[in-house]
């Protein structure tokens, strides 16, 4: 490497230029210093350049300082703070005894005879078919049953929050605090769509409450699980979230936080904190094979938590909008089928008579794409949606319809509080039917519905399906009844072969059926084979 030669005339004075040779000399001097102690105690050679030791040196201390700071600290602190806001929520129903002492005990069960939950318990529930904690007594009676969950205090003057699966049929509730002390709550409503319940303790005006959170968890932040497992009392258990509006099937409106922290029986309607110490959810449900805690939990978001609380406290149920109609996901085939680009959106398998939809003009086979300009990703988005607006509400509804798209405008009513399901009560024996024509390539065999006892007037009714066929697959059953295909209305087989042809013709991957089953009909779209 070559020296770059230095310029003393650029120096300002004489005596400056021998203060700065000095000081050079001097740094020299140091320099060589450092590099014989550097080579003793650090363990570099004389050679190398003490400046990148020492620099290696800071970048080492401040990569500890930072493996200090970002090292978890504990929730100590978080636990202190929020854990007094916390009870267990006891809950006694009264004995309940069988009119005739004579009833067989498998009358005293809960599940229908033959139901999945029936048979399971019969094969893993015990002697008489029950879980443990619904057997009944000598003679088939139950007596006092008493269950524990887990709820938190939301305001001062003894508002708390739990599950309504945790307080449903309660003749007394309970709710022991953390200090131990146990006060008498009284049941201010539920709703059991979102399993909240809102209960109210009476007499103070001081009670420690936690603050529902008003953002929205990420994937991957630390979640604080607290409650009351197997009845121990006040526990806690961390995890991280690990997913978000998850589906469980308990009902229309599910959106839970998936979380991992260890929920156990127990902590049912307790709060999910996070690092703030505000509540992000409340824990309902566990994914649970064997009855513990394998990893998995649900929670019922803050935001839905506080618009349910809300109408719970005010007049203690929740009304939600509702514009009446049966819908069903928009799978990648019925898109094809339709036309469109995406599978998005909601698809109305069928208006209810003199719904909102109905009047407004919304038809089966429609496509709901967005409400009031925000797009529908699905159905259960559009029946959330839908059901956080209040009825009354006027609701613009983008629509696709035969093909067009529309914006529909309708006033929401009020979902009921109990829809009754429309069920298949014809019991007529289709055996003498005529067997019907074959549809080929669909696996299918159909005759005119009217020429079937108890399979009505319109559309051709299934008389066989191919158990290896698509149509199998798609859960095509004997009974079923085809109203449309394509979207024109058949009542022949030889009318569903001209749609299937016509839906060839037009290079459809897909041809979509309305079908009837039961009491409700739904859309299926069916593969076409080619040739």
């Amino acid at each position: 490497m070559t020296e770059r030669p230095v310029d003393l005339s650029s120096l300002p004075s004489h005596g400056a230029a021998r203060r700065s040779l000095f000081s050079a000399r001097k740094f020299a001097l140091m320099a060589s210093v450092v590099a014989g102690l550097g080579a003793a105690v650090y363990g570099f050679s004389p050679q190398q350049d003490p400046l990148d030791v020492f620099t290696s040196a800071a970048h080492a201390q401040v990569n500890n300082e930072v493996r200090k700071v970002e090292r978890p600290i504990g929730f100590a602190d978080i636990v202190e703070r929020v854990k007094p806001s916390v009870i267990s929520v006891k809950i006694n129903i009264g004995a309940k005894s069988s009119k005739d002492d004579s009833v067989n005990k498998d009358e005293d069960s809960p599940f229908p005879p033959g139901s999945p939950m029936e048979r399971f318990f019969r094969r893993f529930g015990g002697p008489d078919g029950l879980p443990p904690g619904l057997r009944g007594g000598p003679r088939g009676g139950r007596g006092p049953v008493t269950g524990q969950g887990s709820g938190f205090f939301i305001s001062p003057d003894g508002y708390a929050v739990t599950n309504n699966h945790v307080v449903d049929g309660a003749d007394k509730v309970e709710i022991t605090t953390d200090d131990g002390k146990t006060y008498t709550a009284n049941v201010i409503g539920t709703d059991p769509r979102t399993d909240l319940a809102l209960i109210k303790v009476e007499g103070r005006k001081d009670f420690p409450f936690a603050k529902l959170s008003d953002s929205k968890p990420r994937i991957g932040d630390w979640v604080l699980a607290v409650g009351n497992p197997f009845g121990l009392g006040g526990t806690v258990t961390a995890g991280i979230v690990s997913a978000s509006g998850r589906d469980i099937g308990n009902g229309p409106y599910d959106d839970f936080i998936q979380i991992d922290a260890p929920v156990n029986k127990g902590n049912s309607g307790g709060p999910a904190f996070d690092t703030n110490g505000e509540v992000m959810g409340v824990n309902t449900a566990i994914y649970s094979p064997s009855g513990g805690s394998v990893g998995i939990a649900f929670s019922i978001p803050a935001s839905t938590v506080k618009n349910v609380i809300a109408q719970l406290k005010d007049k203690g149920s929740v009304s939600r909008g509702w514009i009446g109609v049966q819908i069903q996901p928009v799978t990648p085939e019925i898109a094809d089928s339709l036309g469109m680009k995406k599978a998005e959106g909601a698809l109305v398998a069928e208006p209810q008579p003199n719904s909102p939809a109905a009047k407004a003009g919304i038809q089966s086979g429609d496509v709901i794409t967005a409400v009031n300009g925000e797009p529908v990703k699905d159905a259960r988005e559009l029946a959330r949606t839908i059901g956080g607006l209040a009825p009354g509400n006027t609701v613009k509804l983008n629509v696709l319809q035969k093909g067009q798209d529309k914006v529909i405008n309708l006033t929401l009513g009020q979902l009921p509080n109990t829809i009754e399901a429309k069920a298949d009560t014809e019991k007529e024996d289709r055996s003498g039917a005529t067997k019907g024509t074959g549809v080929p390539k669909l696996g299918l065999t159909v005759a005119p519905a009217n020429s079937v006892a108890g399979a009505g007037k319109e559309g051709v009714v299934v008389t066989e399906v191919d158990p290896k066929s698509a149509a199998a697959e798609r859960g095509f059953k004997e009974g079923d009844v085809i109203l449309e295909v394509a979207g024109k209305s058949v009542g022949t087989a030889g009318e569903v072969r001209e749609a299937i042809d016509a839906a060839r013709t037009e290079n459809k991957n897909s041809v979509l059926m309305r079908v009837k089953s039961g009491g409700s009909s739904r859309f299926v779209a069916l593969p076409l084979a080619k040739g």
